[in-house]
């Protein structure tokens, strides 16, 4: 098997390293050192480089880092994180894996790219209302931290994980909406706890890795419908 970082571009190379050393440099600083957040933060950034490139080895580890983000998420109260990540991301994520090796471009190793119908987009946000719906009174039961942006979370999650499973370029947007309300979200906890502060650093480089995986994923689509 080969090396899957001679996949990525100088560019991506670029933004992997300095997204990694964003994330160490963090945890460096960070006076109460959490080596789960630090594995997380450096699975995460390294998934979003690989399926920013197509590549179904992203959305491998993407089920890990959901695994490891849970975990984190438990131990801050952020139950809905928790149950939003283990519960429908990593199984997700899995799904995903499976849909994107039987959808190759061609003889690639890179997913075919695909446009949602109609039909699919009205299934998407009907079931992204029921599943937020549904979440929101679970969280509230569960006394969850900063239940109203925990919900949002939830909704943008779940939009960002749907698209990504039918190989859709606007995944990209979806995590970057989730990256936004996530950013928040952290915020609120370092302020109660500052060791949860390289979580915010962590979901900053997510962004801007999301932003490049809608860049290259339309460019990627451009290329498979010539």
């Amino acid at each position: 098997m080969k090396n899957p970082f001679k996949e990525l571009t100088k560019f991506e190379a670029c933004l992997w390293s300095i997204s990694t050393a964003i994330v160490i440099l963090s945890f460096i600083l960070s006076p109460q050192k959490d080596i789960m957040t630090l594995i997380a933060s450096v699975v995460g950034t390294t998934s979003l480089i690989f399926i920013a490139k197509g590549l179904v080895i992203g959305q491998v580890l993407m089920v890990f880092f959901s695994l490891l983000y849970g975990v984190i998420s438990y131990f801050s109260q952020y139950y809905g994180e928790m149950i939003t990540y283990l519960g429908m991301s990593m199984p997700m994520a899995m799904l995903s894996v499976v849909s994107w090796i039987k959808h190759p471009y061609k003889n690639t190793k890179q997913v075919q790219i695909n446009r949602m119908t109609r039909k699919q987009v009205l299934i998407m946000v009907a079931l992204t209302i029921v599943v937020t719906g549904a979440f929101y009174f679970v969280l509230r039961k569960l006394n969850t931290s900063s239940l109203i942006v925990s919900t949002v979370s939830i909704a943008t999650s779940f939009l960002a994980v749907y698209m990504c499973f039918m190989r859709s370029p606007y995944y990209a947007l979806g995590y970057a909406l989730n990256d936004i309300v996530l950013i928040v979200l952290w915020v609120i906890a370092s302020i109660k706890e500052v060791s949860n502060m390289p979580m915010i650093l962590c979901f900053l480089t997510f962004l801007a890795n999301d932003i490049y995986g809608f860049v290259s994923w339309r460019r990627m689509q451009n290329q498979q419908n010539i």
